[in-house]
């Protein structure tokens, strides 16, 4: 009978050990779980970073292009400005250095444009019906009182209204 007492007193202390193996087994778990997850935040936010960069780096070239000698010319003449005369200065004297000059505006070449591709001639009647814009008017003449215009097909049509033969 040496065996039973022996084996009774072993039994918590085999528990314990049982216990604090698989508690630590499930917190290293829950830990790794936890590593894992910031592991794959860190790599979204790293590709977002890669992305943003990228787009940053789009609109800093396209900036630097807007903001070319040559872009600045071209859209400063779009909005009506020209060239500056030959600059004065003032001294903190009031004195003034230079010649002032009036900018001029360079008489630019006409440009001849493009008809449009999809535009009917000026000749052919519309399609709806409706008298023709671009047909030359005689001169010298009254023009007739205009048409009301057509409706398009499909609309409802206004009748008179019919009476019975009272």
């Amino acid at each position: 009978m040496p065996s039973g007492p022996s084996t009774a007193a072993r039994t918590p202390f085999v528990l314990l050990v049982v216990l604090l193996l698989g508690g630590g087994l499930i917190t290293l778990l829950l830990l790794n779980s936890a590593l894992n997850q910031g592991s794959f935040k860190l790599s979204e936010l790293k590709k977002k970073t890669t992305e943003l960069t990228d787009e940053e780096q789009a609109l800093q070239h396209d900036v630097d292009d807007s903001a070319a000698p040559d872009a600045l010319e071209r859209r400063a003449r779009e909005l009506g400005m020209v060239p500056g005369g030959s600059p004065a200065f003032l001294d903190p004297d009031g004195r003034v250095r230079g010649v002032p000059t009036v900018a001029v505006s360079p008489k630019p070449s006409p440009k001849p444009t493009p008809p449009a591709a999809n535009t009917p001639p000026a000749t052919a009647p519309p399609a709806t019906g409706a008298p023709a814009t671009g047909a030359p008017k005689p001169t010298g003449t009254a023009s007739p009182t205009p048409a009301p215009p057509a409706a398009p097909p499909g609309a409802p049509t206004a009748t008179a209204p019919t009476t019975s033969g009272r």
